[in-house]
């Protein structure tokens, strides 16, 4: 455990002023042609993303999250002609696990944050499915408070459709509030990574946005290898921390599913270098070695019946436990439960302070001022994100989700 406790960190030394036009508000045309900053020994060049097979440590795995961005946002007229929006954060009934709520048909309870709030008073709001009656309604019914929204009742005809077909047909796709622009038609491909596949998230994890079959091929003939987790990314990644310090900042939780194969292939990497596609293959990633700590001393806790990293755990919990031993215990569970994937919830919050366990590095886009994104840059490569920053802007590197990516080797 370290000495040094990222519960007293003050988020003010943790920002710096992102101009307005330096966020990349659209994507570009090919995606494997965004920039490369890479940062090594404390060395800092430039590089295009097609390069990334060559500026790699030797023999790397990458692990890539699979997560596929759904069609979260509704927006229903109501008679009176107000606009209701509807943004589908998690599911809550029948059952709470992402992928098996989104195959669900005939009805589901979802939390979600109700834009126009005050203009709903009460009443089932309806929305068609298609020009003919025969293709169907969706309803909307506000049940209760939930934790920073509400929980929403929502039915709909044909009962047989299952809600991600629901949402695939009257959603819109999320993009990030700091856009402030409904989404065009090629977001539909873009803001979604290539090997999307499990569906569930409401915003992308955008470090892959940039893989490309011909980037994926290169690090294939240089001999790197490829994994794939899966992390619904939720809509609290975009949430700034507005805590003086991060003791008082609550993590959002989001939901995980590792395969037995994947933690296989983790084991036999150890001891060379694993570098994760983004901040949430990193935080499954750092998570898994904290649910193997767990499940080998017989104490891990859970939230909503599922298995659950606390925000603090990593920081708090005394271990000699190798990662080794960590993922053992993980491929015993799976065994005793008679499973093939490890699902589990994770708050851990990765900052300054923290000791890192599977990863060696990561391939990150640029990260908003004050974020806990941001204090996860500053765990993997210290002081010097400040550096690798200055570096960016004074170079016309493209910032946030649309925006280049960087190399970061501590």
């Amino acid at each position: 455990m370290s000495a040094y406790h990222p519960r007293q960190i003050s988020i003010a030394d943790y920002t710096y002023d992102l101009p307005e036009e330096r966020i990349a508000q659209f994507p570009l045309e090919v995606r494997d042609q965004s920039r490369l900053l890479v940062y090594q020994q404390g060395r800092i060049a430039d590089a295009h993303f097609t390069e990334l097979a060559n500026v790699l440590p030797a023999q790397s795995l990458l692990v890539f999250n699979n997560t596929k961005v759904v069609q979260a946002r509704l927006r229903f007229q109501k008679a009176t002609g107000g606009i209701i929006e509807l943004f589908c954060l998690e599911p809550l009934e029948p059952i709470r696990e992402v992928q098996q709520a989104m195959q669900q048909t005939q009805s589901v309870v979802w939390k979600c944050l109700v834009g126009n709030n005050k203009r709903w008073r009460e009443g089932r709001l309806e929305m068609p499915l298609g020009p003919s009656p025969e293709d169907g309604i969706l309803y909307a019914e506000r049940l209760a408070p939930a934790e920073e929204g509400y929980a929403i009742g929502f039915s709909w005809t044909p009962t047989e459709r299952t809600f991600a077909e629901v949402l695939e047909i009257a959603g819109l796709l999320p993009l990030p509030p700091y856009m402030n622009r409904d989404a065009a038609p090629e977001d539909q491909n873009r803001y979604q990574t290539i090997y999307a596949d499990a569906a569930g998230a409401v915003a992308a994890p955008t470090a892959g946005l940039h893989f490309t079959p011909r980037v994926l091929e290169q690090l294939n003939q240089k001999k790197h290898q490829a994994a794939f987790v899966t992390l619904h990314v939720g809509a609290g990644t975009f949430k700034p921390v507005k805590s003086e310090v991060m003791e008082h900042h609550y993590m959002h939780p989001e939901q995980l599913s590792v395969s037995r194969e994947t933690v296989e292939q983790l084991l036999r990497h150890l001891g060379r270098p694993i570098i994760p596609v983004g901040t949430t293959s990193m935080r499954t990633l750092e998570s898994l070695y904290w649910l193997g700590v767990g499940l080998s001393m017989g104490s891990l806790p859970t939230e909503d019946d599922q298995l659950l990293v606390p925000q603090w755990l990593p920081y708090d919990q005394r271990t000699s436990l190798s990662v080794q031993e960590a993922l053992e215990s993980i491929l015993t569970y799976l065994d005793q439960q008679g499973v093939s994937h490890l699902q589990a919830t994770t708050r851990i919050l990765i900052a300054p302070g923290y000791q890192f366990k599977l990863c060696s590095g990561i391939i990150t886009n640029f990260h908003q001022p004050n974020s806990t994104l941001l204090l996860l840059v500053a765990a993997m490569i210290g002081p010097s994100w400040q550096k690798v920053y200055r570096h960016a802007l004074a170079n016309n590197y493209r910032f946030l989700s649309y925006g280049d990516s960087s190399l970061l080797l501590p």
